[in-house]
């Protein structure tokens, strides 16, 4: 099952495996249990660290469960993780040696502090792009806390618990019968809603008297292009630099396939990511990762609170914390974000396989959702709010050509309708006529745009109207010592280049200050 390049490369990977590591799947009838064992075995034979063992437990689908040094480390696969998930599969294993790039002290503190016994399920599609960050923040998890479990579940192998736990999108992490998340999110968005469902620990004195990170030159708050391109300009002259982000690479990480990077021919946002990494790790920048800023102090030196307890003292402050999908903010949205409203074409499409669904937004983003759609689902309803649709005219003629897709204008989404466990339809306005118009639907996906960072701010810098941070010709915000990059800001055309550009000149802004204060 594995080529082998593959196998070569985890060989090199598995290199430095100290702990033994046995994969030990269960006895199963399925006619896909072949493919299971081909590519445990095949991972296996990269490293005289890791072997396979049948268990004497009976499934009625292929499972298997990790043992480190002789005993169960609480991570299991019901499915083969192939595609995406193959990535979990290799992480797994090298993280249970505490090997591969692990959180630092302060998150493994918060991680080993939940309370109480854990279990927790992942239901999955192997063509689900965000699903494998979730997957391995929670395996992560199982590995530094004894009392947690996690397992990862292809819903494919699980159609009747789908079902019954009325799970309409992926990633959906589900604690007994109750979901606790739906879609993307990062190790931060998963510990913080597991800190708020289970309970933590108070840390010890000695793990708090680590939370004054004490004063640096520059603090970026933001991992993406515009975050970590200033990050590197500041500390290429010579200033400490700090960068505080959810994850490297940001909003990047979640792009598909990237065309229009002069220079590059393409690319893909993990990719682009790990460069991005690899470029700042070049240069002396101490990167806290998995934490947000919560409070902003001002004054002549700024001090930064964040959401893990620590405080940061900065001369001069960049932020590059870039934008978000934007939701509807209808009645109804949030009820059934996972129960039928989705925001990922890619992850949660087959969740909806022959079935009626609405994409709402008529731009590139709305139109090529469209299109990946068509494919797949029974029927497609597009409602664009203006009078025209604003996508590329050959994205435009490409829709056009489906005949399972409807497009209206001048529909204003009033309302998501659903029947307590899911959605089944959705109520729009007819902007020409005012009348109020129902479609009956079994899902809806919303592509409507992005929405800056900025809400965390509150008033601590001057925002447009739309969230925008307002910034000079060279990033400066209102706030002296205070600057700005990136999607965040004011600057027009939302492009990963654009966004590098104005992090080089955010961070040659803040050195420029340092040097004439």
């Amino acid at each position: 099952m594995l080529d082998n390049q593959i196998i070569e490369q985890l060989k090199s990977v598995y290199s430095s495996l100290e702990s033994q590591v046995e994969l030990i799947y269960d006895e199963s009838t399925h006619a896909k249990q072949a493919e299971l064992i081909d590519l445990l075995e095949g991972v296996a034979s990269t490293s005289d660290k890791i072997s396979t063992q049948v268990s004497s437990a009976k499934s009625d689908y292929p499972r298997f469960a990790l043992k480190v040094n002789g005993e169960l480390n609480g991570i299991s696969f019901a499915g083969i993780p192939g595609g995406h998930e193959f990535s979990s599969l290799v992480l797994a294993i090298l993280n249970s040696d505490l090997k591969g790039k692990l959180p630092d002290d302060m998150i493994l503190n918060r991680i080993k502090a939940l309370k109480g016994e854990i279990n927790l399920k992942t239901y999955i599609s192997l063509s689900c792009e965000n699903c494998p960050d979730v997957v391995q923040a929670l395996n992560l998890m199982a590995i530094l806390k004894s009392d947690f479990g996690h397992e990862m579940v292809d819903g494919e192998f699980a159609q009747e618990e789908i079902e019954k736990l009325k799970i309409q999108g992926v990633p959906s992490v589900i604690d007994g019968e109750t979901l606790v998340h739906s879609g993307k999110a990062s190790l931060v968005d998963l510990l913080e809603k597991l800190e708020a469902r289970f309970g933590k620990e108070e840390l010890s004195e000695e793990t708090s008297a680590k939370k004054d990170l004490g004063e640096v030159d520059v603090v970026v708050i933001g991992g993406g292009p515009a975050g970590v391109s200033s990050a590197i300009y500041t500390a290429r002259k010579g200033l400490q630099t700090v960068v505080i982000t959810d994850r490297v690479g940001g909003q990047v990480q979640d792009t598909k396939g990237i065309e229009n990077l002069i220079s590059v021919p393409y690319t893909e946002g993990p990719e682009l990511s790990q460069a991005l990494n690899r470029h700042m790790n070049e240069y002396d920048i101490k990167t806290l990762e998995h934490r947000r800023v919560e409070n902003i102090e001002n004054g002549e030196v700024k001090t930064l609170f964040l959401n893990s307890g620590e405080f940061i003292k900065t001369k001069s402050l960049i932020i590059a914390t870039g934008a978000k999908w934007r939701e509807l903010g209808v009645e109804g949205e949030k009820d059934y974000i996972g129960r039928g409203v989705a925001y990922c074409p890619h992850c949660d499409g087959p969740m909806f396989k022959g079935k009626d669904i609405s994409v709402i937004g008529g731009g590139n983003s709305g139109v090529e959702a469209a299109i990946d759609l068509a494919g797949i689902v029974k029927s497609i309803t597009l409602l664009e709010f203006g009078e025209e649709l604003r996508a590329d005219e050959v994205l435009v003629k490409k829709l056009e050509s489906f005949e399972n897709v409807t497009i209206i204008r001048n529909a204003r989404t009033d309302k998501v309708i659903g029947n307590g466990d899911k959605v089944i339809g959705l109520e729009y306005e007819d902007r020409q006529s005012g009348e109020m118009k129902m479609l009956d639907l079994d899902g809806i996906f919303v592509q409507i745009g992005l929405v800056p960072n900025s809400a965390f701010l509150g008033d601590f810098v001057e925002k447009n109207k739309f969230g925008e941070i307002v910034i000079s010709e060279k990033c400066r915000t209102n706030v002296k010592g205070v600057y700005a990059a990136g999607d965040v800001t004011t600057v027009p055309y939302k492009q990963i280049i654009i966004a590098m550009g104005e992090g080089a000149k955010a961070g040659l802004s803040a050195f420029e200050d340092l040097m004439i204060s």
